[in-house]
């Protein structure tokens, strides 16, 4: 039972990072940013590098994660800010353009082969009975600060006033002398950095290749979409969702069904749960498990 529990919550690590950064940015903008996926990988490779290169990996992963941030503030302005002025189905195959760009320059950069960090291996602890590792661990407790400080931002600061002023009624805050373009810029850059982390934890357990973002676009939408898409933090609860789905499709001995002892579903299997939950919701719920920020006035 904690073995279960504790896979569902490195799951979730790995889907809710990503998706708050979806979450977060659409609220703002009005179009699901198929690139974030993306934005994650790049942050896993540079940290990646940054490391191998002799930097610690705690700085390496910061640095990493503020160069994803100008990147993504860099696209929004260059991209996404033009392509929204014509319509933002545009901006969603602008999106989904940049993410087959970036995907074949990490081809052409990396290759195929998948990568890691070179941290040092120790035996794992067992907690209540569950095999938990130090790296494990580690990326709980980033994940934990890092959407704690987001949450920090988006509640207790006047800035996420604006964030929020803005996300609710964008054409209202401008006239109450919100700097909307500044707010939506922060934004896109707080998101970036959030799908970075998100990238860097994952790598950070295991392997990193150029096929990360397309394994990981339908489970981070459909986290996105459970938790309310435009609802920042309702994203969590849906990360949460999709990983215990996730979990007992690969971690239920099916062995009984087809006349074996025991046997487990690969681990390729999982993203049906993603996709059979996200079509559920979008039949009979398609505003998620909680309101979004954009359509609440």
């Amino acid at each position: 039972m904690f073995q279960f529990i504790f896979d569902t919550l490195i799951r979730s690590v790995d889907l809710a990072l990503i998706a708050v950064a979806l979450s977060a940015v659409y609220s703002l903008i009005k179009f699901p940013n198929v690139a974030l996926v993306q934005y994650a990988v790049v942050g896993a490779f540079v940290a990646m590098s940054l490391h191998a290169a002799g930097l610690p990996i705690l700085l390496a992963g910061l640095l990493a994660a503020l160069f994803v941030g100008l990147l993504a503030v860099l696209f929004n302005v260059l991209i996404f800010e033009r392509l929204l002025k014509v319509d933002s189905a545009i901006a969603l195959i602008g999106s989904l353009a940049l993410s087959m760009i970036l995907s074949a320059v990490f081809l052409l950069t990396y290759g195929p082969t998948a990568y890691r960090f070179k941290l040092e291996v120790t035996p794992a602890m067992r907690i209540l009975g569950a095999r938990i590792t130090d790296h494990q661990i580690t990326t709980l407790v980033v994940t934990a600060i890092s959407l704690g400080l987001f949450a920090l931002v988006l509640f207790r600061t006047s800035l996420g006033r604006e964030m929020r002023a803005t996300a609710t009624n964008g054409v209202l805050a401008a006239a109450t002398g919100i700097d909307t373009r500044r707010v939506t810029n922060v934004v896109v850059f707080l998101s970036g950095m959030l799908a970075a982390l998100g990238g860097i934890t994952l790598a950070m357990r295991g392997s990193v290749s150029i096929d990360l973002g397309t394994n990981m676009l339908l489970p981070v939408f459909a986290a996105a979409i459970l938790g309310g898409l435009g609802n920042a933090l309702g994203a969590v609860v849906g990360a949460i969702v999709i990983a215990a789905a996730e979990t007992v499709v690969t971690n239920t001995n099916v062995g009984p069904l087809v006349g074996a002892d025991f046997y487990f579903l690969p681990a390729s299997y999982a993203p049906v749960a993603s996709f059979a939950i996200l079509v559920i919701f979008l039949l009979f719920r398609p505003r998620g498990l909680f309101v979004s920020e954009v359509s609440r006035v």
